[in-house]
């Protein structure tokens, strides 16, 4: 095996039998097609099959599956390894397997490797080998998840404060290399709250500029931890990004209150500037609640206001199918084609689950195929879909065979539910992919795609 090629496959899923397919063999009842790709440079396979061995107590047989892939020196093959030593009761072989390779240089083997240590009563010395790297963040993270169970909260807080600046602050998550200011805000943060020095990690949190990372905001989740639903409030009627009303009406909705978490996403919806996502909230909050005939007439009106944003019509077609009203959803996509003159494929495509639900599936495939852009590879894709939905599997592979490169994942899982076990490994083998370059290490800041 080479390890470049085998983790150019695993970060690209392409060329390979993904995980959710593997998934699928073992559902259908085609264990053996696992265990026999397992052995023949299928990495996904070998996983599930290691893991499965391990829970029949074969553990010496789970470790067989896992040695060639071990002996490339990948760190994924290393990481599951480990993982799976660690849930049979062998966490310190797990240790002495990932040392090496973090002693090589690996960065997430040395997270990992000091997070097994901390999980085995070695917490100490997990924190000493992480304290030199303060400056990467996600170390830092380790450290001071790490330094709650060692009693090392100040030591982790002083390392922290001394790279706190006075002045500057981030304006964007990725304004700073390393350890950003905002983060080390942040992880103190963390460390005074489980002090108990609740409103000195508030104080600290008020002072960055940029709260939210992911659409979840660290002050509004800390303010709601601690039931201060007002300071709360207060804080959302500011937060330009509506993160903090979202987890306001989260809180209020928890408490019972369900008018006014709903009053609450009125108001940001009016306010702020995510004032779509606002909206769905509010929508998804009302379906919650049994009130779907609302929860529609919300989206109706954003879906106006936006002038029928793509990702919005999806919301509202899925919700008008949930709620049983595919009629509804067809409608608007009907005026608003005549509004229009003109319906991508983008926007016809919400039809086909629409009037699937309406019993309408020969109508809906005859438009398809009608339709301008009927003829691609992602057309080919919703019609299979509707077709397999129908119970028809066969007549979707037929359909997606000839764009089986652009959609060969999703060929593979029919044929597999057909039975059809050689042609759905072929299907994901037509693609052949190769790094762009060699490289030294199996290290890389580069996306998965």
């Amino acid at each position: 095996m080479d390890v470049v090629d085998l983790d150019y496959r695993a970060r690209t899923q392409t060329g390979c039998i993904p995980p959710y397919l593997v998934s699928r063999f073992l559902e259908r009842g085609h264990a053996a097609e696992v265990e026999r790709w397992a052995g023949r440079g299928e990495w996904f396979c070998a996983r599930e099959w290691a893991r499965l061995l391990g829970e029949q107590g074969k553990q010496a047989e789970a470790l067989e599956v896992l040695t060639p892939y071990l002996t490339t020196g990948w760190w994924q093959a290393i990481r599951a390894t480990a993982e799976l030593l660690e849930s049979w009761g062998r966490a310190d072989e797990a240790i002495v397997l990932t040392r090496a390779r973090m002693e090589a240089g690996h960065p997430l083997a040395l997270e990992f490797h000091a997070r097994l240590l901390n999980r085995h009563g070695r917490g100490d010395e997990a924190f000493t080998l992480l304290r030199p790297y303060i400056d990467d963040w996600f170390l830092a993270a380790a450290l001071v998840d790490i330094a709650e169970g060692t009693g090392r909260d100040k030591e982790a807080a002083e390392l922290l404060v001394a790279r706190i600046p006075g002045e500057h602050r981030c304006d964007t998550p990725w304004c700073c290399r390393g350890l950003a200011p905002d983060m080390a805000i942040g992880l103190l943060a963390t460390i005074r709250e489980r002090q108990g020095r609740i409103d000195e990690a508030i104080a600290l949190l008020r002072t960055r500029n940029v709260t939210s990372v992911n659409g979840r905001d660290q002050l509004a989740d800390l303010l709601a931890r601690h039931d201060r639903p007002d300071e709360l409030g207060a804080y959302a009627a500011t937060e330009v990004l509506g993160h903090a009303a979202q987890r306001l009406a989260e809180l209020l909705e928890e408490r019972g209150d369900v008018e006014a978490a709903i009053a609450v996403c009125w108001q940001a919806g009016d306010s702020s500037a995510c004032r779509a996502n606002m909206t769905v909230q509010l929508a998804h909050l009302l379906a919650r609640h049994h009130r779907g005939d609302e929860a529609i007439e919300v989206m109706r009106g954003l879906a106006d206001a936006s002038g029928a944003d793509d990702w919005i019509l999806h919301v509202l077609c899925a919700l008008c199918t949930d709620q049983g009203r595919p009629e509804d959803g067809l409608a608007y996509l009907d005026a608003l084609k005549e509004r229009r003159g003109e319906e991508e494929w983008e926007l016809f495509q919400l039809r086909l689950p629409l009037m699937a639900a309406c019993d309408r599936v020969e109508e809906a495939l005859q438009q398809a195929r009608a339709h301008p852009e009927g003829d691609t590879s992602y057309a080919a894709r919703h019609i299979a879909e509707l077709l397999a939905g129908a119970g028809r599997t066969g007549e979707a592979v037929t359909v997606l065979r000839p764009h089986a490169p652009a959609n060969s994942h999703e060929l593979a899982a029919y044929l597999i539910d057909l039975g059809r076990l050689d042609e759905a490994i072929a299907a994901l083998h037509q693609d052949q992919p190769r790094p762009p370059r060699a490289s030294r290490s199996d290290w890389s800041e580069e996306p998965p795609f």
